[in-house]
C-alpha cells in the first residue's frame, strides 16, 4: 500500500510538471506575440554612432519620445550598409543617412521621404605617421571610406582636381569603428570619420586634411520609407516624432553635447577625454533638405 501510495504522488508530481511546463511555453508564445506585435506598431529607426543621431538617442534616454505618446525604437548600427540592409528589408520605417545612399535605394526602387536634413559633416584624417598636408600628397595613399555615400562622393570632389603623382586607392571599410581603429593602429593612410569619432582621432594626433563643411553642402538627411508611413496612424507617430526630435535639438544647443556623458557613453562608447573635446555643435530642428543639395547627387556609378 505504501508503494502505490508513492507511485500517486509521483504521478501527481510529473503531471503537475508537465502542466506547468506546457502552461509556461503558452505564456512565453503569447509574450512573445505580444512584443512581437508592440514592435510592429512602434516606429523604427536604424541609426549610427555619428552625432547627427544625437538627438534620437537623447529624446529616446530623456523619455521625449514616450511624454509625447510615440514608441520609438533605435536599430543601432555601425555599419552604414546594415542600416540599408534593415531599411530595405523594411524592419525600420527611417533611417538617418546621406543623400548619396538614400539617391541609390531610391534608384533600386526603394520608395524614400526625405524627412529632414542633418548637420552630419566629415573630416578626412591622415595617419600622423603619414605626413599628409595637402590632398596632392595622396598618390598611392589609402582612403578607408564607404562605396555610394557622401565619403565617396567626397573623395571625388577632393581628389578630382588633385595634381597627384599617382592614383589614390579607395579602400572600402564600412564599419565606422573599425576605420577609426585602422587609423590609430597605422593600418590606413587616411579615413573619412564623421564626429565623435573624428575627435577621438584628432585627440590621438591624426590631422585634418579636408573638412566636408568647407565644400558647403549638406549631405546628412532623415528618411522614412514612404509606403510604410502614409496611412494616417503613421503620419500621427512622425508629427511627435518631429515634436521630440525638435525637443533634443534645443536641449543640445543649450546645453552641448558633453552634458549629455551617459547618452555619448551608451551610444557611442566614446572615454571622458573625447566627450571634453566635442566640439559644439549645432543642430536644427526637422527641415527638408535643400533642392540644391539633392540635385547636387549624381547618378550612382
Amino acid at each position: 500500500m505504501k508503494h502505490v501510495v508513492i507511485y500517486i504522488l509521483i504521478a501527481i508530481f510529473v503531471v503537475s510538471c508537465g502542466n506547468s511546463v506546457e502552461e509556461q511555453e503558452r505564456m512565453t508564445r503569447a509574450e512573445r506575440q505580444r512584443l512581437l506585435h508592440e514592435d510592429s506598431l512602434a516606429l523604427k529607426f536604424a541609426v549610427l554612432p555619428t552625432a547627427d543621431c544625437m538627438p534620437l538617442f537623447l529624446a529616446k534616454e530623456k523619455r521625449m519620445f514616450d511624454t509625447l505618446g510615440v514608441d520609438v525604437r533605435l536599430r543601432c548600427f555601425t555599419s552604414q550598409m546594415d542600416c540599408d540592409t534593415a531599411f530595405v528589408g523594411s524592419s525600420v520605417e527611417g533611417i538617418v543617412t546621406d543623400l548619396v545612399r538614400a539617391k541609390r535605394m531610391r534608384e533600386q526602387g526603394v520608395a524614400i521621404d526625405y524627412l529632414s536634413t542633418t548637420n552630419a559633416y566629415w573630416q578626412l584624417l591622415a595617419n600622423r605617421k603619414a605626413r599628409l598636408k595637402r590632398i596632392d600628397q595622396f598618390g598611392d595613399k589609402m582612403i578607408a571610406m564607404t562605396r555610394y555615400s557622401a565619403t565617396d562622393y567626397l573623395c571625388d570632389r577632393v581628389l578630382a582636381g588633385a595634381k597627384l603623382s599617382s592614383m589614390a586607392f579607395r579602400i572600402q571599410v564600412n564599419d565606422v569603428n573599425i576605420r577609426l581603429r585602422m587609423l590609430l593602429n597605422n593600418e590606413m593612410d587616411a579615413v573619412w570619420l564623421a564626429e565623435p569619432l573624428a575627435t577621438t582621432a584628432r585627440l590621438a594626433g591624426n590631422n585634418v586634411v579636408i573638412d566636408s563643411r568647407d565644400i558647403n553642402k549638406r549631405l546628412g538627411v532623415i528618411a522614412v520609407h514612404k509606403d510604410r508611413t502614409a496611412d494616417a496612424r503613421r503620419r500621427k507617430q512622425l508629427a511627435a516624432f518631429t515634436k521630440a526630435y525638435n525637443m533634443a535639438c534645443d536641449s543640445l544647443n543649450a546645453n552641448g553635447m558633453g552634458r549629455y556623458a551617459d547618452v555619448l557613453r551608451k551610444y557611442y562608447k566614446v572615454n571622458d577625454r573625447t566627450i571634453s573635446a566635442l566640439p559644439k555643435l549645432k543642430f536644427n530642428h526637422i527641415e527638408k533638405p535643400r533642392l540644391q543639395d539633392i540635385d547636387l547627387i549624381p547618378t550612382s556609378k
